[in-house]
């Protein structure tokens, strides 16, 4: 019986696996690193356990770009030995989804759980200078580009699927893309 448990557990591991494609492509028309991430309509995942960290550093959010899927929490930390503020007015220009987490010394953090997909501008009251960008993307399959704008999704099960690209320029562009038993499909995404 063991041996049947375990020879099932492989083939669905196999199966899973064997229905699975990579998405390559390149980001062109904007400056910098983009971020592309695919809507899986209708599918639902697991939030992720481990959380993600946004750190403030010689006065910048570092990372200035960090890509999260739905349902992640994010820790604010102050590394600065001045005080910090988090805010973000709007997540996707919905207004109602601001937040603002408050100011804080350094040493200390402050966490927020990311329900809503969407860009989150990052400001602090502070020092006005500052600003950064948090991408919340629905599903796991996202990546950030490289600074020439190529990128790869791995481990994307077949199917057909809406591809987002955006930029912190403002600039974004949605695409339809299929990715099929053979595998690997190719997403070229022009900003401009």
């Amino acid at each position: 019986m063991k041996q049947l448990v375990s020879a099932v557990v492989v083939f669905f591991v196999g199966a899973i696996g064997a229905h699975a494609g990579t998405i390559h492509g390149k980001v062109s028309g904007a400056k910098g690193q983009s971020v592309v991430y695919i809507d899986a309509t209708g599918g639902t995942f697991p939030a992720p356990t481990k959380h993600a960290e946004m750190n403030q550093k010689g006065l910048m959010f570092s990372p200035h770009l960090l890509v999260v899927q739905k349902g992640t929490t994010v820790d604010f930390k102050n590394e600065d030995s001045v005080e910090h503020n988090v805010f973000w007015p709007s997540i996707s220009g919905n207004k109602s989804l601001g937040h603002n987490m408050g100011t804080w010394p350094q040493g200390q953090q402050r966490s927020f759980t990311f329900q809503t997909p969407g860009v989150v501008a990052l400001l602090c009251n502070v020092h006005p200078d500052m600003s950064g960008y948090i991408i919340v993307s629905p599903t796991p399959y996202f990546a950030t580009t490289s600074n020439s704008g190529e990128f790869t999704i791995a481990n994307v099960p077949n199917g057909t699927y809406k591809l987002t690209a955006w930029n912190q320029a403002g600039k974004g562009k949605t695409q339809t893309i299929q990715v099929t038993v053979s595998g690997d499909a190719e997403a070229n995404i022009n900003l401009k």
